[in-house]
């Protein structure tokens, strides 16, 4: 049992450094970013919209997949479909599998400037 002791000592002492470590992920600002008017309106549709099932800036999922760089790749992730402004804007639009449709909630210049933002993960 003594030989557990000094990790168990390294173990303490790392663990709250650890957990401070993750903490620090603070949510950056517009400006931080270096978001437009139109990136920061489609930011703000995104908190409102998309944020309790979608992580934007981690690779981790929710209830739906990650948008993290969803633009970056040539398919989505899920369905396979293009990653393309007119494949995302539908998906919004209309829905898919598990997620709601958000058309009848969101102007078009809503669902414009969120791929706008989308575009930025």
């Amino acid at each position: 049992m003594g030989k557990l002791r000094p990790w168990l000592i390294v173990t303490l002492t790392l663990m709250p450094l650890l957990l401070l470590a993750a903490c620090d992920e603070r949510r950056k600002s517009d400006a931080e970013l270096g978001l437009t008017p139109e990136q920061s309106a489609g930011r703000r549709v995104y908190d409102d919209q998309c944020d309790r099932c979608h992580e934007p800036y981690s690779s981790k999922g929710k209830k739906g997949p990650s948008l993290k760089g969803v633009f970056k790749r040539q398919y989505l992730s899920l369905s396979g479909l293009p990653a393309n402004d007119e494949r995302v804007g539908e998906i919004i639009r209309s829905g898919r599998k598990d997620m709601p449709a958000f058309g009848p909630a969101l102007t078009q210049q809503q669902i414009d400037s969120l791929l706008v933002y989308l575009h930025t993960l």
